[in-house]
């Protein structure tokens, strides 16, 4: 039986693009050690913040 091989290629690149622009964005603000950490925890969830900010919007 062959495995089945199901690329989402693109989607990482784009997650990943995205990843690499948040921590240009969020890293420069930070002022100290825990900053950082906390700038690289928001790179890492920038699509939750899209997309609440997103709802947020549309919210009549």
């Amino acid at each position: 039986m062959k495995d089945k091989n199901i690329s989402h290629g693109a989607a990482n690149c784009i997650y990943g693009l995205g990843f690499i622009g948040s921590l240009f964005y969020f890293l420069p603000h930070a002022l100290g050690f825990w900053a950082v950490i906390l700038g690289i925890l928001k790179a890492l969830v920038w699509p939750a913040f899209l997309v609440f900010n997103l709802l947020k919007f549309l919210q009549v």
